[in-house]
Order: C-alpha cells, then sequence, then structure tokens
C-alpha cells in the first residue's frame, strides 16, 4: 500500500459478520495508516469459486485464496480497480478417527495486493459430536446444522456458530477479524516481512 493512494478493499462476500470483520480489521489498523480508516469496501458474491464446506485447512486456505483472487479481479473487470483483495473462509480442520475424532470450527484470511499474498487464522472452536457427526458424516452444511442446533433460523448471517457455542463471548465477525488481521501482518508490518 503505497502512500497517498486511496484505498480500496475488495472482498469477495457480501455477508454481514465478513464484512463486520473487515471493518473492525481497517478502524484497528487507521493508527497505522489513517486512509484505512476511510478505505472504501467493495463487497462481491464469489462464493461459487469456494467449497461450500471446507473440511481441512488446505480447503479453508484455498477457499479464501480464491474468494480473494475472484474479487480482484471481478471489479478490475468492472472498471474498479482494488488495492487490496480479501478472502474469508469459514469451514472445519477435522482430526483423528471414530471416538478419537474432533473437529474444529475455523476463520481464515487471505489478502493480496495482486503481487503477493498472506494468511490468517482466526483460531480455533472445538464442535461438539452432534454436530460434528451431522456435518462430517451426513454431510449437512454447517449452517444448516448450527440452525437447528440453536433452534434459530441463519444464524450465520449473526452471531455464528461461534456466538452460539461461546453464549456470544466470540462472534463470527471477531474470527474472521483476527484471521484478517494476522493476513494483513505483512501490508501493514513490511519491515518483518521483507518481499
Amino acid at each position: 500500500m503505497s502512500e497517498g493512494t486511496r484505498i480500496t478493499v475488495g472482498v469477495g462476500s457480501r455477508r454481514d459478520p465478513k464484512l463486520a470483520a473487515v471493518r473492525g480489521a481497517l478502524q484497528r489498523l487507521a493508527p497505522l495508516d489513517r486512509r484505512l480508516a476511510s478505505a472504501e469496501i467493495a463487497a462481491r458474491d464469489v462464493a461459487s469459486v469456494a467449497p461450500a464446506m471446507p473440511l481441512c485447512i488446505d480447503e479453508l486456505a484455498e477457499g479464501a485464496r480464491a474468494r480473494a483472487h475472484a474479487v480482484l479481479e471481478r471489479l478490475a473487470a468492472e472498471g474498479t480497480p482494488a488495492s487490496l483483495g480479501v478472502g474469508l473462509e469459514g469451514g472445519l480442520e477435522v482430526r483423528g478417527t471414530g471416538r478419537e475424532r474432533r473437529a474444529f470450527l475455523m476463520a481464515w484470511a487471505y489478502v493480496t495486493d495482486g503481487r503477493r499474498g498472506a494468511l490468517g487464522c482466526g483460531g480455533g472452536l472445538e464442535l461438539p459430536q452432534a454436530i460434528v457427526e451431522e456435518v462430517v458424516d451426513q454431510g449437512v452444511e454447517l449452517s444448516q446444522a448450527i440452525d437447528r442446533f440453536a433452534g434459530e433460523t441463519d444464524v450465520r448471517s449473526r452471531q455464528g456458530a461461534w456466538g452460539v457455542l461461546t453464549r456470544g463471548l466470540v462472534r463470527r465477525s471477531e474470527s474472521f477479524e483476527m484471521a484478517l488481521l494476522n493476513a494483513l501482518a505483512p501490508f501493514y508490518n513490511p519491515e518483518s516481512y521483507p518481499y
């Protein structure tokens, strides 16, 4: 991000928790670069480039990367080039088998300026076995499983599974915000990440 240029951040999703994460991360980084506080956010739905329900870190990382590149391409085709492309992807990391199997809900971010890119993770939250069985064994999308589990509708557009399982202490947007701050580190701290 060169000094003096307006910053447009392309986001590969229109979901409110993901957009809240981007706004939150930009506000937190504003003391390092005032332009970030007023950055334009250009959100586009590019979900078709990502897996519907990632079940491992490789799929999460690839989904985030694909979203970031797809939104940069879409914006360039529209004549609205972005300074950064952001892809945010949520899903599971499944470990072990049988009684030892555990699944962790994770949030991943990928940021690119078109030349370089970086990944970041927003932590992991172990899922209850009932949800793991429904999602991993039965192929139900997590959004549907968590709606049933919580007895609510469209949980992922609000607090997400994170909010349901932590009693509101960690919301979906916060997990994505942490992932994004981590992915942005090479961009706001270039001295530590020379390319």
